[in-house]
């Protein structure tokens, strides 16, 4: 499977880190033979970075029909306004604060014929609560997924916002999609089979918990000493972010696995 969709063009925006690898990726999307005037589709514009949103419009041929986000995080949002001014395109999110001219994204809502292509919005809730993935069916099917699924590495639950319950039953949605989808993430290098990669997501989370019950039989009571223990091998600037993740874990075991 290739890398990108025929449909797809990714600009990366210049913003890497721990927490973004190698940048924000932002998408533009657009079928292969659209006319101009149907307008591109621009997932996540990423950072309030004018060089970057001059690139992503760039990209579109100065054309763009509707800008999505996959939620709420200033990493993909922070431009979303300015994108919106620069080019009127109406905007959606399931978040309302991030909607203009549309309704706020749900699960079902279905863009038909916009760039010439077929989106349905699936919910994904967990890493947030208003995280949403984009399905694009067709001869290169593929699915944008923000920061639910990235392109290497692991993702955050990020706490309270995030609950590992929702984002368990996400990444189980996603693994019994009918595919293969092309894998195209928030972040790090698109490509891959989605419900391969969220398979292997299911059993490191699984693999997580069993080591937060085992550090928890141990004696550990706090989130940051589970994290010293269960994150040993992790870079220690990542350490407030896994924390984020312990809470969600240590939440959802009380929920699921109370004590006696």
């Amino acid at each position: 499977m290739t890398a990108l969709p025929g449909w797809a063009d990714l600009v990366r925006a210049d913003n890497p880190g721990p927490m973004t690898l190698e940048g924000t990726n932002t998408y533009v999307l657009r079928a292969a033979g659209a006319g101009g005037h149907e307008g591109a589709i621009v997932v996540d514009p990423g950072p309030l970075d004018e060089l970057h949103l001059a690139a992503v419009v760039a990209a579109a041929d100065g054309q763009i029909g509707l800008v999505l986000l996959t939620h709420g995080h200033p990493d993909h949002s922070d431009g979303a306004l300015l994108l919106q001014e620069m080019t009127g395109a109406p905007m959606a999110a399931a978040d309302p604060r991030f909607c203009v001219g549309a309704e706020p994204l749900r699960a079902g809502t279905h863009f038909d014929g916009v760039a010439g292509l077929d989106v349905r919005v699936l919910a994904t809730p967990g890493h947030t609560t208003d995280s949403v993935s984009f399905v694009v069916p067709g001869d290169e099917p593929g699915l944008l997924t923000g920061d639910t699924i990235l392109g290497r590495g692991t993702t955050v639950v990020a706490h309270p916002d995030g609950r590992l319950a929702d984002y368990l039953g996400s990444l189980a949605a996603i693994r019994d999609l009918p595919g293969p989808l092309a894998l195209l993430p928030g972040h790090g290098p698109a490509g891959g089979v989605a419900g391969e990669r969220s398979a292997a997501y299911l059993a490191h989370r699984a693999e997580r918990l069993a080591q937060v019950r085992a550090a928890l039989a141990a004696g550990d009571t706090t989130p940051q000493q589970v994290v010293r223990r269960v994150y040993a091998d992790v870079d220690e600037s990542l350490w407030p972010a896994a924390e984020l993740s312990v809470r969600a874990q240590l939440d959802y075991l009380a929920e699921t696995e109370p004590s006696p």
